[in-house]
């Protein structure tokens, strides 16, 4: 008989499991962590997809404008458009001011108005391109003042309306990745809460007769805790892993376009890398679910032992 019996430091040392490792709950709550957590990876690195190209288009952009020169009756664009550029090339901080000819300013409509058009009898504005030294600051309202004073069909664009909405896209994509990612937690929460009454309603017995015996509820909850702690990083490892193969798949496959016709996709968007923060991002989330799990199943626990009766 004594050889039947537990042994008493085995409870104790957390030998004894008072949750089955292996059942179609678990495996059923696994794999809704190992989704939960392929959304959220996917999510951020979209998001960080979205942040890297507005970040790249800005620094670019900033450093470029643009000067138009419209054709005026009575005027010689030729001479606004070489006086134009001598006011740009002048101005402090800007390196560069290149005039496009007029074959070029009508390829720029070609988009739009598709090509073997005669554009000769339209009034098309001749285009400068401006561009700023990295770091510097131009006053573009001084610029604006001399060619409004001496050229008259002049007007300058500094691009500040495409960077502000650029910069109002990729904070609506921030607030959107964070609004997924407070969804994902919420659902798993809600996942685990159910779980674990779940777990605990199927082994209820054992449970009640641990809380009468006077098994603190800790270590009642610990069980569970750990439990459900495997469960969340075995989830979230899965999830994590297909997410950071899904995101080299389209990797790849942006690679496939360089030099082709949808290469217009990846001037927009620019070239989609992980990188190691990112890497990094999904290290930290499938770690944040998987804490998320435990300590929700935690909670529940104590919760439900404190309304035994």
């Amino acid at each position: 008989m004594r050889r039947g019996r537990a042994h008493p430091g085995r409870e104790a040392r957390g030998d004894v499991h008072i949750v089955p490792r292996d059942s179609n709950s678990a495996n059923a709550l696994a794999a809704v962590v190992a989704i939960m957590t392929f959304l959220a990876a996917v999510t951020s690195g979209g998001v960080a997809m979205v942040i890297t190209s507005a970040n790249e288009w800005q620094s670019e952009v900033s450093r470029e404008m643009t000067i138009q020169v419209r054709p005026t009756p009575g005027r010689d664009i030729e001479a606004d458009l070489a006086r134009a550029q001598q006011l740009a090339k002048a101005a402090p901080g800007v390196i560069e001011a290149r005039a496009y000819s007029r074959e070029e300013s009508n390829r720029l409509l070609e988009p739009w108005l598709g090509s073997g058009l005669s554009l000769e009898d339209l009034p098309v504005p001749q285009m400068i391109a401006v561009r700023v030294a990295r770091g510097a600051s131009v006053d573009t309202a001084a610029l604006s003042r001399s060619l409004a004073q001496q050229v008259a069909s002049a007007s300058l664009d500094d691009h500040r309306a495409g960077i502000s909405r650029m910069r109002g896209m990729a904070k609506a994509a921030i607030a959107g990745g964070m609004g997924v990612f407070g969804l994902v937690l919420a659902a798993t929460v809600l996942s685990v809460a159910f779980a674990t009454r779940g777990a605990m309603a199927s082994n209820r017995g054992i449970v009640e007769v641990l809380h009468f015996v006077g098994a603190k509820e800790a270590y009642i909850a610990s069980q569970f805790q750990r439990h459900f702690l495997g469960l969340g990083l075995k989830g979230g490892a899965l999830g994590g892993i297909a997410a950071v193969l899904s995101l080299v798949l389209i990797r790849r496959i942006s690679d496939l376009f360089i030099g082709t016709g949808e290469a217009e996709a990846t001037v927009l968007f620019g070239r989609f890398s992980m990188g190691f923060t990112g890497y990094l991002v999904v290290a930290a989330e499938v770690g944040l679910i998987a804490a998320v799990t435990a300590l929700t199943s935690r909670q529940v626990v104590i919760h439900t032992l404190r309304h035994i009766e």
